[in-house]
């Protein structure tokens, strides 16, 4: 009698452990669910009118001061203003809740860190080097960007066009001088 009691105890308690660590699993899927659908809805949200958002140009003129002659086009993702800082052609990137994504502007493949440009002068020498672009993160805001019509976890990196023939490609190439495809231009 006390075996079975025993046993049934011990049954009893697995089949509580097992219950136990399945709603354990069932919590961390619930969790992990939760988080994709808060990444998602934290995907780039279009903008749906045709304005350009007056909070936006405040929040650029505290960001960059009083610069003149500001350009603002509104895209599918962003506002975006041009404008001249430092005799410096640049471009700003306001999201949706009009916070600066962070800027581009164009450099030169001389600017790019030397390992960078040996390794495209070797890997790619048949192509053309074309426009060089650079991006620079506001690493306050983690609102993923789209250049070229492709969206990108933000980082600081340089974005360089080579072509080859009718072939024309965009390399991603990081500040440490590291490369990678970043995407076909059609």
């Amino acid at each position: 009698m006390k075996r079975f009691a025993i046993l049934s105890m011990t049954f009893m308690f697995a089949a509580s452990i097992m219950m136990g660590q399945t709603t354990k699993t069932e919590k961390v899927q619930v969790k992990e669910t939760k988080k994709e659908l808060k990444t998602e809805k934290e995907a780039l949200r279009k903008l749906e009118d045709n304005m350009v958002s007056d909070k936006a140009k405040t929040n650029f003129y505290t960001d960059f001061g009083n610069v003149p002659n500001v350009q603002w086009r509104k895209s599918t993702y962003f506002y975006e203003a041009s404008f001249t800082k430092g005799g410096q052609p640049m471009t700003a990137f306001y999201d949706f809740d009009s916070k600066l994504v962070g800027t581009t502007s164009h450099k030169t493949f001389a600017d790019l860190p030397a390992s960078g440009q040996k390794e495209i002068k070797t890997r790619y020498k048949d192509y053309t080097i074309g426009p060089v672009v650079f991006f620079d993160d506001n690493e306050a805001n983690d609102t993923d960007m789209y250049l070229y019509g492709v969206q990108f976890a933000d980082a600081a990196n340089y974005f360089v066009e080579l072509t080859k023939g009718t072939n024309k490609i965009v390399l991603e190439v990081n500040p440490e001088g590291g490369i990678a495809f970043f995407t076909e231009v059609k």
